[in-house]
């Protein structure tokens, strides 16, 4: 018997090539005009052995300036926190690394009872009756909580903060202009959402305010106040939460929230150049049978032994595409349970604690950094790991970033890419993982760098 994964021979692609009717694998691409067809060789180098090849990977990967080398003060959605061993011990198993979507669940307890974990913890955390098993990032999250409240209300528009993520805030209008969907943007004051202009843009015909918390800058929004305005007009509120700050923060779903999504990463999960991450998505009860994705659900056999099966799947792979709650055709199930062994073996106190050292190192951040000659605190909202500095008159936030990278510093975020009336601002992230020293040498290099 033939072993089927053998390199083809010359003799196989004189076979197959007598099959097809052509003479040489250049008879194959003759239909393809003579003038765009590509000449010469590709720029790629020669092939090398296992050794070299490692070798010359190494070297490129060397060149990328990671977060063990260089301490890194920027944010912006993806964060550099501490990631428990544990947790690559466990999602380097096999059984969970191969596992796909789990349609068998008779083999698919492990994976299942996993996922099942990992809603119950977005539960907790946010306050919420049910979780989904999870999504893209949140990002995505966010567009889907739009187009849930939409539905749910049978309304078209949307007023979404400017405070929220410039990305997410991309992905809501790239899902709106398929959905049909009216996005309504507010602006700020003192880096959180601008209550009185907010009052203006909601109205009987406005689906759900979305806000995040802390937003993009870093503060902290008065959910109360803006869950009673969009709920004064039957609406819903849609909380984008970062997960960290839940161990401190109230959960939105105790503040009125209807909706909270959010992303995972700052649960264990690598920044990985920029993805993949994990989003969550909860709602409160009355919305569980709108909620995009899946949701794993705990039972009884005929034995009365506990197990887990998938339920409400109304995705387009199980009922008609437009009668779907999402299109959404995966999740980030290894990704997920990252955040669910960071959520376990940290505890409820291990949470408390690591928030309140972000809280605690941010705010002594700041209140250094306002000592640098020019450097100004522009809000004085409450803030949790993240906070916006404004640079002297003039300053350049990425000449200084490259002077802060020659150092083997990773600066903070120029807001000016996304807010042009903000040039001149860095957003500045401090988590537990910077030091005093650390945190005190990025204040000294930055200085150097005006």
């Amino acid at each position: 018997m033939k072993h089927r994964y053998l390199p083809m021979t010359e003799q196989d692609q004189q076979e197959m090539l007598k099959t097809v009717g052509a003479n040489s694998i250049e008879d194959l691409f003759k239909d393809i005009p003579e003038e765009i067809r590509f000449k010469g060789e590709l720029p790629v180098s020669k092939r090398l052995d296992e050794y070299a090849l490692t070798t010359h990977l190494s070297a490129l990967a060397a060149k990328n300036a990671n977060t063990d080398q260089y301490p890194s003060f920027l944010g912006a959605g993806l964060y550099d926190h501490h990631i428990p061993s544990v947790i690559n011990h466990v999602v380097s198993r096999s059984e969970f690394y191969t596992a796909y979507t789990p349609y068998q669940p008779e083999i698919s307890q492990g994976e299942l009872q996993a996922i099942f974990e990992f809603q119950s913890y977005i539960c907790e955390l946010t306050g919420m009756a049910v979780a989904n098993a999870s999504m893209y990032d949140g990002a995505t999250a966010l567009a889907e909580a739009g187009s849930l409240a939409s539905a749910a209300t049978k309304r078209t528009k949307l007023v979404v903060s400017a405070a929220v993520h410039p990305e997410s805030r991309q992905v809501l209008h790239t899902y709106a202009r398929g959905l049909g969907l009216d996005i309504v943007e507010v602006g700020t004051h003192n880096g959180v959402t601008d209550m009185a202009e907010l009052a203006q843009a909601v109205s009987d015909d406005t689906a759900a305010v979305l806000v995040q918390n802390p937003n993009f800058f870093g503060a902290v929004e008065d959910l109360a106040a803006i869950g009673r305005l969009i709920h004064n007009h039957k609406g819903l509120m849609v909380v984008s939460a970062n997960p960290l700050s839940l161990g401190l923060l109230e959960a939105p779903g105790k503040l009125g929230a209807d909706i909270v999504v959010g992303d995972a990463q700052p649960l264990g999960i690598a920044a990985s150049f920029g993805g993949p991450t994990c989003g969550f998505f909860a709602v409160s009860q009355e919305h569980m049978r709108r909620i995009p994705g899946r949701i794993v659900g705990q039972t009884v056999d005929r034995n009365g032994k506990r197990g887990f099966v998938l339920t409400l799947q109304a995705r387009e792979q199980h009922i008609r595409r437009e009668k779907a709650t999402s299109n959404i055709c995966s999740n980030q199930a290894l990704l997920a349970l990252c955040a669910s062994v960071y959520l376990s073996v940290m505890g409820k106190q291990g949470l408390i604690e690591v928030g309140r050292l972000n809280l605690q190192k941010s705010h002594y951040a700041a209140g250094q950094l306002a000592k640098v000659p020019g450097v100004t605190l522009p809000y004085a909202s409450p803030f949790f790991n993240e906070f916006v500095i404004k640079l002297p008159a003039g300053t350049s936030v990425a000449d200084v970033n490259a002077k802060l990278l020659k150092q083997g510093f990773l600066g903070g975020y120029d807001l000016g890419r996304a807010y042009p009336e903000l040039e001149g601002h860095m957003l500045v992230a401090v988590t537990e993982r910077r030091t005093k020293e650390q945190i005190d040498q990025f204040v000294s290099l930055l200085e150097g760098c005006l």
